[in-house]
């Protein structure tokens, strides 16, 4: 069987050749061609052969793929990060859904014509495109259960490939490929493949909605809040956002449109509050872990947002902090485990000014304090996460001992995953918090004991975390995806 699945003819869609190209306009549409006419064709040949049975014959096509040969070294302006390959030779990236990364890829492209002065190259990479994620584009279908067809979908269709889905070139162990290519993008086209799909499953939402600022809550109230504010901008027709999009993907343009009530919950409720350039917010509730902090930022990050920032809710540490307090972390304690294997925990996590000092202006706006008072309600510091939510239970001599060697003022679960994980893909992160109990000194976070503080203080906290997004919002790209965030040997693309 082995050897006739071997033998079975290739067929494969007529593409045109690679072609060079020295307009970003003009690459960008030629990837769309060269991505349209791959799903369409897997499309089509899925359809009969679900319908018809075996074929007879092995499908296959292919992603298309950017590629840049460059002989000399650039001379670059040496404060951009990103834009520029690290040194001579020939790097490429294989693309998929060239229509939902158009604008970020016009952008990484035009980048590179600029500053390297030599057209880049389209055409279609060696990578295949399964039929799962082509399929995908056309939501009315779907791909059996291995065995549910009356044929072996994987002897007539490439599936996904854990070989070329992975994170290998962010976690900087990436190798080049056998010709000496070097990756072009920090993520390979089925990587990106599979996050959209696991995005569309724990969100309820098509990955089409994010917007390029993305908030991450550990609590439902938040939600509400946002909802609220997003109505009140869509009846603001100044206020540049065009749509409010909730879980199921029910969208409204108009402030007064009833959101029908979701029947299933999923498992990271997301909502949408666009602009049409995408620069709009983006709410996940995240829940309650680490691991599912690490869950959401894994997914995120192919889109490559331009910041994501946590206002969440924490433990007090010190005697002094009230419930409701701010924390602004500038450091990370990490004890949720979750990402051990792809950052260790030697590596730091530093704080990025641009974020900070958008989160401190943001506190003074909504608190109407300033220097020296607003010390009252909030403190900067180190936070500790941690992967066990009773860590209380336990001996507490040890853990202590760390969060005070540590001079950690707040703890929850999950800010140090999405800052690590800000850090190891390149996407500009922070951390405000707000105290919700304080364990150490008996106020235990109990049924009706923050009641009042709820609803006091989540308002406040979400408009400080949108504050913060807006004047982000409003800074040069170059300025938030700073070089603290890559490496000596980096990608071009952002």
């Amino acid at each position: 069987m082995q050897d006739m699945q071997a033998k079975l003819q290739i067929v494969s869609p007529e593409a045109p050749g690679p072609e060079l190209f020295d307009n970003a306009e003009a690459a960008v549409e030629r990837l769309c061609a060269l991505y349209a006419q791959a799903a369409e064709f897997l499309k089509e040949r899925f359809l009969s052969s679900m319908s018809e049975g075996h074929p007879g014959v092995r499908y296959r096509a292919f992603y298309p793929e950017v590629r840049i040969t460059t002989t000399s070294f650039a001379k670059i302006d040496s404060r951009l990060s990103f834009g520029h390959v690290s040194q001579p030779g020939t790097h490429a990236t294989s693309i998929t859904r060239p229509d939902l990364f158009r604008h970020y890829l016009k952008q990484q492209i035009g980048l590179l014509l600029e500053n390297h002065g030599v057209p880049v190259q389209i055409g279609l990479s060696e990578t295949p495109m399964p039929v799962h994620f082509a399929v995908a584009n056309y939501p009315e279908l779907t791909v059996p259960q291995e065995g549910a067809g009356s044929f072996i979908l994987r002897d007539v269709f490439d599936v996904p490939d854990l070989t070329t889905t992975n994170d290998d070139i962010v976690n900087g162990v990436a190798r080049p490929a056998a010709d000496g290519t070097e990756p072009l993008a920090p993520f390979t086209a089925q990587r990106v493949d599979y996050s959209l799909a696991r995005l569309a499953h724990y969100t309820a939402t098509d990955p089409a909605h994010f917007q390029n600022h993305v908030l991450f809550t550990n609590y439902q109230f938040y939600v509400s809040e946002f909802e609220a504010y997003a109505r009140a901008q869509l009846a603001d027709p100044e206020s540049g956002y065009t749509s409010f999009v909730s879980t199921g993907n029910v969208e409204i343009t108009d402030a007064e449109t009833e959101i029908p009530l979701t029947a299933k919950m999923p498992q990271m409720p997301t909502y949408h509050l666009k602009r049409k350039d995408g620069s709009g917010i983006t709410l996940v509730n995240i829940g309650v872990g680490p691991s599912n902090a690490k869950t959401a930022t894994d997914h995120i990050a192919v889109l490559r947002p331009h910041a994501w920032l946590m206002v969440g809710h924490c433990a007090g540490l010190r005697n002094s902090q009230s419930l409701g307090d701010f924390v602004l972390a500038h450091a990370y304690l990490r004890e949720d485990k979750v990402l051990d294997d792809d950052l260790p925990v030697w590596v730091p996590i530093p704080a990025l000014a641009e974020i900070q000092v958008a989160l401190e202006d943001a506190v003074e706006e909504e608190t109407q304090l300033s220097g020296y008072d607003l010390k009252r309600v909030m403190r900067t510091g180190t936070v500790a996460s941690v992967d066990n939510r009773n860590w209380e239970l336990r001996d507490q001599r040890g853990p202590v001992q760390r969060l005070s060697q540590s001079r950690a003022v707040a703890l929850d679960m999950e800010s140090a995953t999405i800052a690590a994980n800000g850090f190891r893909f390149r996407v500009p992160y922070g951390t405000l918090l707000c105290v919700s109990d304080k364990p150490l000194h008996g106020e235990l976070k109990l049924p009706g004991m923050a009641s009042d503080f709820y609803k006091t203080q989540v308002a406040r906290h979400l408009m400080i975390g949108i504050r913060a997004m807006e004047h982000l919002r409003s800074m040069p790209l170059e300025r938030i995806h700073s070089r603290k965030l890559r490496s000596f040997d980096e990608t071009a693309f952002l």
